[in-house]
């Protein structure tokens, strides 16, 4: 299997049996985690997401020990957690109700439109990080996932010197390839 290519359908169906392998763990996370049925079955599907975009090959997600699921499910939940509570702290706001429609209108339509640049610019970047040299995509993906290199070495098996190696010569090749297609410092998008 060793430098095998996985197709679309064996990475598909290798995140299923890791889900499957590992449901009992993600559930005990979530409960332990304070999470409803509901949300449990959120954090498994953004279990599934997160790997496939950080390990991106059936090989690499069948590969994948029981530590690197349990922080990636740990991972997940805080986030969820924390989005919970951040909507319970901030009030919701309707700027319709403010009095003024031509505001309200400009502050939603202003809204909506941040919202999508921000979508297609994490699209753009994404399919960026696609192209770069295969360890060198995984590499980042991780560390954008929240992994440090020593943590990317243990979970991959390598050694650290080569995580270090394959993230940073990555990290080099997303800032020359994201400058190329006209992303900036800060995701500032250069439109000319």
């Amino acid at each position: 299997m060793g430098s095998m290519r996985y197709g679309a359908d064996a990475t598909s169906n290798a995140l299923e049996a890791l889900v499957t392998r590992f449901g009992g763990l993600l559930r005990q996370v979530g409960r332990r985690r304070g999470l409803t049925d509901g949300e449990a079955a959120d954090l498994c599907q953004e279990v599934r997401i997160r790997i496939w975009h950080a390990l991106a090959s059936g090989e690499r997600i069948a590969d994948a020990p029981a530590s690197y699921v349990y922080r990636t499910a740990m991972s997940a939940a805080l986030d969820m957690i924390r989005r919970r509570r951040a909507r319970r702290e901030e009030p919701l706001e309707d700027c319709r109700d403010s009095g003024n429609p031509v505001l309200a209108g400009t502050a939603v339509a202003a809204e909506c439109e941040g919202s999508l640049e921000e979508e297609e610019l994490a699209e753009k970047i994404s399919r960026v990080i696609s192209d770069l040299a295969e360890p060198r995509d995984v590499a980042v993906r991780m560390y954008l996932a929240g992994y440090n290199h020593r943590e990317i070495a243990a979970l991959l098996g390598w050694t650290e010197a080569k995580a270090r190696n394959l993230l940073y010569r990555g990290l080099a090749d997303l800032r020359v390839k994201l400058t190329a297609v006209g992303v900036g410092p800060r995701g500032a998008v250069d439109r000319h």
